[in-house]
């Protein structure tokens, strides 16, 4: 098991660090990987909670508006679960958010998602790796790529996060992050030093995960509204301490 385990890192950490590729496919204006955290510490109504409040948030007129407010007048979007390093699923594969119907479809398919993964601690690490290869894999283009990470606790599985803040800083990737606050009250603070890296980066709060709706509606809002990249600032992988 520790075998595999490590091959399951030493995959990931590959595909991490691999540059993403030119592609001639259909651009849209942002790819949005959404990583859940399905760990131990996230019973199953929390889970529910998360799910919901995607798809709630999809059915949002200011959402809708900012996804049309783009020069393609879409985005493109993939849901991943995530626990330990050993265990990361792509649960809704990259549906493209062209109008009504099609964020329709996505939020009905995102409301309806099964918990797919194994039960198991937090490797925010190795789901940050897991979603820059599906980033890598995504069926569409865009400058904006932007892993969304929800978690309710640290990283304490797997490899550090270090590396793979860098790799995604280097390939003009942001890591943005939504800290549920319920078992760590300063988990915020620490996704604002050790998770959250590239252009523009933040870390949105839920005070509990019944805050997690209005939480991640004003996550997308912020992530999705189309800013010009010139106009973005960066926002450096290094860590910072606090006074």
């Amino acid at each position: 098991m520790r075998v595999l385990c490590a091959l399951a890192v030493g995959l990931a950490l590959a595909l991490a660090i691999a540059p993403l590729r030119p592609s001639a496919a259909q651009p849209v204006d942002l790819l949005l990987v959404l990583a859940i955290d399905c760990s131990y510490s996230v019973d199953y109504g929390e889970y529910d909670l998360q799910r919901k409040g995607i798809a709630h948030a999809l059915q949002d007129a200011e959402v809708r508006e900012a996804i049309a407010s783009g020069p393609h007048g879409a985005i493109a979007i993939a849901v991943v679960q995530w626990s330990s390093a050993r265990s990361q699923v792509l649960a809704l594969p990259w549906r493209l958010l062209n109008g009504p119907a099609a964020i329709d479809a996505a939020g009905a398919e995102i409301a309806a998602l099964p918990r797919a993964t194994q039960d198991g601690a937090t490797s925010i690490s190795a789901a940050i790796a897991f979603s820059l290869g599906v980033l890598q894999r995504a069926p569409y283009s865009a400058v904006r790529r932007i892993i969304d990470v929800s978690g309710d606790g640290r990283n304490n599985n797997g490899p550090p996060i270090g590396r793979f803040r860098l790799s995604a800083e280097a390939q003009g990737v942001t890591i943005n992050g939504l800290a549920v606050l319920n078992e760590e009250p300063t988990l915020d603070a620490y996704f604002r030093d050790e998770v959250i890296a590239g252009f523009g980066a933040f870390v949105e709060v839920a005070n509990t995960y019944p805050d997690y709706r209005d939480a991640i509606r004003r996550k997308l809002l912020r992530e999705i509204r189309y800013v010009p990249v010139s106009e973005d600032r960066p926002r450096s992988a290094a860590p910072r301490r606090r006074s």
